[in-house]
């Protein structure tokens, strides 16, 4: 090595040291634990992959949890054959909706399904044995008001157990919901393949 690679290498070594120095720093202040308020929300691709992929980590970590579908019930996902085939003990699996708006085009029906789904992630929510719950699409059904977000909101700040974790999907979340949460994460859209005439293809869309 050279000289002028030495010189370089040690400052290098230097700027890293003192990167970690200030990190270990701050690190050390951040000592608490508590059950999250999880948003995936934004019109891009990828809020129910991300919140599925947070309960794989779960369930990684021995940590028992709960799927709530609230729109794409009616879909055979790989999602939901995963989960209910290889990891019943350790995650209930509860498809509530009947698909997306513009197939069941019957508010009354979409309003009781999405009832339904509200009052089974509730009693899942309230389980102490549970540990992480995610309520996929859930952001629809409050967009168009099939679910009151007051209610929602009110349930998951005032009864959500307090180290329960809550990931919430969907694009156009409320900002009630935003408000409350610890982590929001917005999803942007770049480019999309449906625009170019692709469909929904197996093991990317569902």
């Amino acid at each position: 090595m050279s000289d002028g690679d030495e010189v370089e290498a040690a400052r290098h070594a230097a700027k890293k040291a003192k990167i970690k120095a200030a990190r270990d720093k701050m690190m050390a202040t951040k000592v608490g634990e508590k059950g999250l308020v999880i948003v995936h929300t934004g019109p891009g691709k990828g809020k129910s992959s991300s919140g599925f992929g947070m309960i794989l980590r779960a369930i990684a970590h021995g940590m028992p949890c709960a799927v709530v579908q609230f729109i794409k019930g009616a879909w055979d996902t790989g999602e939901r054959r995963l989960l209910e085939a290889t990891f019943p003990r350790l995650c209930q699996f509860h498809a509530m909706g009947e698909g997306f708006t513009w197939e069941t085009q019957d508010r009354a029906r979409d309003v009781a399904a999405a009832s339904r789904g509200w009052e089974k992630a509730k009693a899942l929510i309230r389980d102490p044995s549970i540990r992480m719950v995610l309520l996929d699409e859930i952001n629809i059904a409050l967009r168009y008001d099939y679910l009151d977000i007051d209610a929602v909101v009110a349930f998951l700040r005032d009864e959500k157990p307090e180290m329960t974790h809550v990931v919430l999907t969907g694009r156009n979340a409320k900002p009630e919901l935003i408000e409350l949460a610890d982590l929001v994460t917005e999803m942007t859209l770049v480019k999309h393949p449906f625009r170019a005439g692709i469909r929904a293809q197996p093991g990317v869309e569902f």
